[in-house]
């Protein structure tokens, strides 16, 4: 960012011709002009943060307020540019990070030990992060086998590992130190394996013709980026949205893994992106992610407040849930708002899968944005339980990303499965702090290189 130009104190400046500092500056021999125009990407250096005193006939120093006065007008009038979010990262210690020494941090290494799997299968020289901002698979190696020596449930241990092993970093968004963290969980859902009766609503499975593109094959510096859709006519062209495939798009494929008896608990699916299904017989299966139409989310929890359907603070997860089956015909309207759709796949075994393709931790796992923060690396929170002031301080592992988790200082907390977990995720929106722990291999590098 750019600082405030330092003015110059009464009388040091020798130039007698120069009354002010900066994009105001005049000369008594000039002819009079207008004021320049402010750059609002550039307000806060040009705006002088002191006047320069200088000998000149009153006149002209009262013309020259005139024009400082209409400057500073126009920048106030100029709405202001927000800085394109940027990750910051400060080195702190350990006992500067709130609640570091009352966490039981033994229960997220069984976290962390999934995402050191996944980690340390990957070629040694493969980057972790955006521009390898956690280093290389080979900086991991070492700081996993030695956490894989941990006892179970050793707190003190656990303590000590991390501490020797890791430096921690506050992150930031440019200057900005508090994010939002929201929350999520396992939906559940009644289904069946076959239309009729209560359940008509289709779960779809990935579509043949849906294809995605990974840009950083075509140009370098469009790594990390895909688009999605499907070829027409020689064409690649953006895929269906949620409106599109509600009237019939995806056609009689045999796409639909499954039918709910409830249009609004597959909206929800879509929203956590993973789920349990109970069937007619009572057993159960989970689904999980497997693709997206490529669409930008948008919350419908936004639009009911606009609209004046739900006032802001009942715009939880449960109060909207409740409005939307409360009233099927504009629920429907509004859920394709949203033109977000996910398509799933059945998943054996643990669940559910995350972004980094390891199972999820309820309380331990979280939900970044990979543009910024890298999967697999542990992030210290410091946080509040959901609507309210208690202090919730606690170790979490990077491993899933969400299409409304935009950005270094957003992040979304997964809290299980079932009921009780919605009920902390639906009324979680806090501030949070985030602390990034980072091998100490890779902080001595960047501390070498900044």
């Amino acid at each position: 960012h750019p600082q405030p130009r330092p003015g110059l104190d009464p009388g040091r400046d020798p130039q007698p011709q120069l009354t002010l500092q900066g994009a105001a500056a005049v000369r008594p021999t000039a002819t009079p002009k207008s004021a320049p125009k402010s750059d609002p990407k550039s307000a806060r250096a040009e705006r002088p943060g002191r006047v320069l005193w200088v000998r000149a006939p009153r006149v002209r120093v009262l013309w020259v307020l005139a024009v400082v006065a209409a400057a500073l007008g126009a920048c106030e009038r100029e709405p202001a540019v927000e800085a394109p979010a940027r990750l910051a990262l400060t080195p702190v210690a350990f006992d500067e990070i709130p609640g570091w020494g009352e966490d039981r941090l033994s229960e997220a290494l069984p976290a962390l030990a999934r995402s050191c799997t996944r980690l340390t299968g990957q070629p040694e020289a493969r980057a972790v992060g955006p521009d390898g901002l956690a280093g290389r698979v080979g900086d991991w190696r070492t700081v996993c086998a030695a956490l894989s020596g941990v006892a179970a449930g050793d707190d003190g241990a656990a303590r000590a590992a991390l501490i020797d092993l890791f430096v921690p970093f506050r992150a930031s968004d440019n200057d900005r130190e508090t994010g939002l963290l929201t929350g999520y969980y396992e939906a559940e859902l009644k289904g069946a394996l076959f239309p009729g009766g209560a359940y008509r609503a289709p779960v779809y499975g990935k579509p043949a013709d849906l294809v995605s593109v990974d840009l950083g094959r075509f140009r370098a510096d469009l790594e990390g980026r895909r688009i999605v859709g499907r070829v027409e006519n020689g064409r690649l062209v953006p895929y269906h949205t949620r409106g599109q495939i509600d009237d019939g798009a995806l056609g009689e494929g045999g796409l639909a893994l499954l039918w709910a008896d409830d249009p609004v608990d597959v909206f929800f699916l879509h929203v956590q992106g993973s789920g349990r299904v109970r069937l007619p017989d009572g057993s159960e299966r989970r689904i999980g992610f497997a693709a997206s139409n490529g669409r930008d989310f948008y919350a419908i929890g936004r639009a009911l407040i606009e609209d004046g359907q739900v006032p802001r603070a009942q715009a939880s997860m449960q109060g909207i849930r409740a409005w939307l089956r409360a009233h099927p015909q504009q629920g429907e309207e509004i859920m394709r708002r949203n033109a977000r759709f996910i398509f799933f796949r059945w998943i054996e075994g643990e669940g559910p899968i995350g972004a980094q393709g390891v199972a999820l931790t309820p309380g331990r796992s979280l939900a970044v944005d990979p543009a910024f923060l890298p999967l697999g690396v542990p992030l210290f929170l410091d946080t509040t339980w959901p609507a309210s002031d208690r202090p919730l301080r606690r170790l979490v592992v990077a491993q899933d990303v969400g299409g409304a988790i935009k950005g270094p200082m957003r992040a979304d907390f997964y809290w299980g499965s079932g009921e009780a977990a919605l009920e902390q995720a639906g009324r979680m929106k806090q501030k949070v702090r985030l602390y990034l722990l980072l091998p100490k291999a890779v902080a001595e590098r960047r501390k070498t290189t900044s």
